[in-house]
């Protein structure tokens, strides 16, 4: 029967499919930790007091990083080349989503619509994040190899949605909320279309190494294109609306290293 426990599991138990998976996730987070780096570095003055929490942020995802790095060392594979098609990081700034990495390589500081525009593709990105690692916390928890690190990643990403849930609420408070709500949902948008051509790009991959026949991947494809479907239909609406967290300052204390999780 084809599940995503049973399809998860294919891709985890063999050498090469895992491989593209650790790295396509490694890249990413790293991605990630640089971004949000920089975004802390040029943090405008009247917002100074961020600056803590987004470093926060920027570090837990480099711990990530080096998370999947080391459970593809701990398996004696190197890192693989992310293919172009796969890396969701790369594909939201072509879209325009988020703040342009030339600019984050500059040294001029941040505007207050940058902050809100940051936060709000955060509120997004890190909606989907969640999402996927409680998927992967629900089935491989108690995984030998990954179930430390899924539930750790997890918890942070957690924490992450909270933090962009609390901020955004706080900026709403000081009369930017139309300007949140279009930018959150002009990302939501956006971000659910890169999300299935990056899923039918990461399945291809996938098909390919694991020989996976034609109706297999016909209908792994035809899922895809469903929640697609679903997501530009009425899905998006979750990604967009704001609440306060049960978590409350979720990013105020320094990140914990990843090997106080042994």
């Amino acid at each position: 029967m084809l599940s995503a426990k049973t399809l998860f599991q294919e891709i985890l138990d063999n050498d090469e499919s895992y491989r593209l998976f650790c790295s396509i996730a490694a890249s990413g987070e790293a991605q990630g930790g640089w971004e949000n780096a920089r975004i802390a570095a040029l943090v405008p003055e009247g917002r100074r007091e961020l600056a803590p929490r987004i470093v926060r942020h920027g570090a837990d995802e480099d711990k990530h990083g080096r998370i999947f790095n080391a459970l593809l060392k701990k398996r004696g594979l190197p890192p693989v080349e992310v293919p172009p098609k796969t890396d969701y990081t790369m594909l939201l700034e072509q879209q325009g989503i988020g703040l342009a990495h030339s600019r984050l390589r500059g040294e001029e500081r941040l505007t207050e619509r940058d902050i809100i525009t940051y936060l709000a593709h955060s509120r997004i990105t890190e909606q989907r994040a969640s999402e996927q690692m409680q998927l992967l916390r629900r089935y491989f928890a108690d995984h030998p190899d990954i179930g430390r690190a899924v539930k750790m990643i997890s918890n942070d990403e957690d924490n992450h949605l909270a933090y962009c849930h609390e901020e955004l609420l706080a900026l709403a408070r000081e009369g930017h909320g139309r300007t949140i709500q279009r930018i959150m949902r002009e990302c939501a948008l956006a971000e659910i279309r890169v999300y299935r051509d990056v899923s039918l790009a990461v399945m291809a991959n996938m098909g390919r190494i694991l020989g996976w026949s034609r109706p297999k991947a016909a209908v792994l494809a035809a899922g895809i294109h469903a929640v697609y479907a679903y997501e530009r239909l009425v899905g998006w609406r979750r990604m967009v609306t704001l609440e306060m967290p049960e978590r409350r300052n979720a990013l105020g204390s320094p990140a914990v290293p990843e090997h106080e999780y042994a």
